[in-house]
């Protein structure tokens, strides 16, 4: 079985940072590409960042310079570094990943965490 849990989230200032984390656990063959979303109060759920296994990344155009997105392939993490934060971030983050196994494919959410940007 596999599990994929999102930690890191929390109350930061206007300009603060944080550092969200995706750990993805049991038998995994291969993990392939893993992206963040957020969702706010009243609005769709939104691709935040996106890293292929090779470290290819995308991000949404209001988070670029802001926001990088990086990977651990030996441990199965994939990290959210967000700096700089805005009121405007303030969201619900939830990872997503393409895991392979020796018998499935899976594509896993995790829980969500939420982070909150606010004086």
């Amino acid at each position: 079985q596999v599990q994929l849990v999102e930690s890191g989230g929390g109350l930061v200032q206007p300009g603060g940072s944080l550092r969200l984390s995706c750990t993805i656990s049991g038998n995994i063959f291969n993990l392939y590409g893993v992206s963040w979303y957020r969702q706010a109060p009243g609005k769709q759920r939104e691709s935040v960042a996106t890293i292929t296994r090779g470290s290819i990344t995308n991000y949404l155009d209001s988070v670029k310079g802001r926001f990088t997105i990086s990977r651990d392939n030996a441990a199965n993490i994939v990290y959210l570094q967000m700096n700089n934060l805005k009121p405007e971030d303030t969201a619900v983050y939830y990872c997503n990943a393409n895991v392979v196994t020796a018998t499935s494919t899976y594509n896993l959410w995790g829980q969500g965490t939420q982070v909150t940007v606010s004086s």
